[in-house]
C-alpha cells in the first residue's frame, strides 16, 4: 500500500455478503496522513491507528469502536495486490473475523 492515505471501498468479505457490508453507507475504510483513520461497514465502525510498513506493501491496525451500539476493538492487516487495491483480514477481539478486500476510491 504505497500510499494508502484516502478513502478505500470495501469490495467483498468473506462473512458478510455486500448488502450487509452497504447497510448505513457504503462499507470503506479511510487512511489519513498521521497513521490514524476510520472504517465503516454494517454496523459496525470504528477508529484505526495504523503502521506502513517500510516497504510500503503493508499495512497493519489496531481500531476501536462499537457494534451495534456494543463496544468493541481489534486488529487488522492489508497487503497490496495492485496500485489500488488491497487484500487482508478483519479482526473482532473475542469475535468474528473476516478477510476482506478494497479498492482504493479516485479522490
Amino acid at each position: 500500500m504505497s500510499d494508502p492515505v484516502g478513502r478505500w471501498r470495501i469490495t467483498w468479505m468473506e462473512m458478510w455478503d455486500q448488502d450487509f457490508v452497504d447497510l448505513i453507507e457504503p462499507g470503506h475504510f479511510r487512511f489519513d496522513d498521521n497513521g490514524l483513520g476510520h472504517f465503516i461497514f454494517g454496523a459496525v465502525e470504528g477508529r484505526i491507528d495504523y503502521r506502513h510498513s517500510d516497504d510500503g506493501q503493508r499495512i497493519d491496525f489496531t481500531w476501536s469502536g462499537n457494534d451495534e451500539g456494543d463496544e468493541k476493538s481489534g486488529r487488522g492487516w492489508f497487503e497490496l495486490v495492485s496500485p489500488d487495491t488491497a487484500k487482508g483480514r478483519f479482526f473482532i477481539h473475542c469475535g468474528d473475523e473476516s478477510a476482506v478486500a478494497i479498492s482504493k476510491e479516485a479522490s
